[in-house]
Order: C-alpha cells, then structure tokens, then sequence
C-alpha cells in the first residue's frame, strides 16, 4: 500500500523538485498537534492520489534547510510542486475536501 515519501534535506531536490509529477509535501512536526490531526488524511492521499501525484512528510524540527529555503513559519504547512515549483499552497489543518480540489486541479493538467 502506497505511504507518504519520507523527505529530508538530502532528498528534497530529487524527489520533490526533480518529480515529473505533482508533488503534496506536508511540513510536519512531531510536537505539533494538528500535524498529528491531518497525518491519517495525509497517509490517505498517498494511496487515492498513487500513480497520480507523489505525497511526502518532511520533519521541520529534522530538516530545517528546505523548511527555511520555503519560508515555513506555522505548521501543518502543505505545498503542492509541479515542475519543482510551488503551485499552491495549504496552511492548518484542513479538510480533506479541500485538499483533494487542490490537488485535483494540478493532476487534471
């Protein structure tokens, strides 16, 4: 069953910027409690959106180079790449609803 990619610093550029699909990164950490409210949603996308879009975790506390390189201040911070750039963006914890349009609209291209 399709997880969400484990993104660190050292893998960012090949598995987000280098993807020749859309990419959901969800900025996460594990002291905060929304990020742990969105986590099944998130786990949920990697299998709806397989074959489709590429959905990643990247631990801010772990990994703070791409978290400051995107200007992540508040988490659970979601970021939608396509062609290694940010296309949309999704701040707090949000329905799955409004995720999925999100993301609906940059597979459908």
């Amino acid at each position: 069953m399709p997880e969400p990619i484990h993104l660190t610093d050292d893998n960012f550029q090949a598995e987000v910027l280098n993807s020749d699909k859309p990419v959901l990164v969800d900025f996460w950490a594990a002291w905060c409690g929304p990020c742990r409210m969105i986590a099944p949603v998130i786990e949920e996308l990697a299998r709806d959106y397989a074959g489709k879009a590429k959905i990643g975790k990247l631990d801010v506390d772990n990994n703070q180079r791409v978290a400051m390189q995107y200007g992540i201040r508040s988490i659970p911070s979601l970021l939608i790449f396509k062609d290694g750039k940010v296309v949309d963006q999704i701040i707090g914890a949000v329905p799955k609803s409004h995720i999925t349009a999100k993301l609906d609209a940059v597979t459908a291209n």
